[in-house]
């Protein structure tokens, strides 16, 4: 008995370091190369709509008059916006209230909240924001019912460790919070009934600014 279990435990330890002769060695596949360029663009969009956000592209000279469209086709007039979102993208006949530390009430009085990303995620379709000048703080994207977030193409990554190398200085040095979001704000925890709109808003709206815009 003792001789059949050193033999077993001989074998298991043989195969645990690759030593079992004539067995051929493990095959390990490379990863695919990740999409770049116009593909990580295409992809990021194909994602993002997937998720259930609407996603509008332009470009980057033409991001207000992309917002303004937005904000026409849902009737939104006021819209909340972070004191440090860029002059150029403000949508002509949209009155923005900078958020100066606005109440959850106010908030969700607006029609919505236009803001920007800081990096976007292609192989999910997720935005992430850090709290920039340009992304305000957490509740100005959670209590509003529409979002309308400008995402630079240049700061779309392939996956979540791209995008975590770039978002590290918001999350070590300046201890920021990070906001992912996938599509607009859902749950089905309630019997297994998807419900859009319980802890953030039901619509999402993407508008994707490129020197030149993906083929349909």
């Amino acid at each position: 008995m003792t001789g059949a279990r050193e033999q077993v435990l001989a074998s298991i330890r043989a195969a645990l370091t690759g030593s079992v002769e004539g067995a051929p060695p493990p095959r390990v596949d490379a990863p695919p190369p990740p999409p770049a360029g116009d593909r990580l663009l295409e992809l990021f969009i194909e994602r993002a709509a997937g998720t259930g956000a609407t996603v509008t592209t332009c470009n980057t000279d033409g991001i207000a008059e992309a917002l303004r469209d937005v904000c026409a086709r849902h009737g939104a007039r006021r819209l909340a916006a972070p004191v440090g979102l860029p002059e150029r993208w403000h949508p002509d006949g949209v009155e923005l209230i900078p958020d100066e530390l606005l109440s959850a009430a106010a908030l969700d009085e607006l029609d919505g909240v236009i803001t920007g990303a800081a990096v976007a995620i292609a192989e999910s379709g997720t935005i992430a924001l850090d709290g920039s000048p340009d992304q305000g703080r957490r509740a100005l994207t959670l209590i509003p019912d529409l979002h309308l977030c400008v995402v630079q193409a240049t700061r779309i990554v392939p996956a979540l460790p791209q995008a975590l190398e770039l978002l590290a200085p918001s999350i070590t040095p300046c201890r920021r919070a990070l906001l992912l979001i996938s599509g607009p704000s859902s749950t089905a925890d309630i019997e297994l009934s998807r419900v859009q709109g319980v802890h953030g808003p039901r619509r999402l709206e993407i508008v994707v600014a490129a020197n030149t815009t993906p083929n349909p």
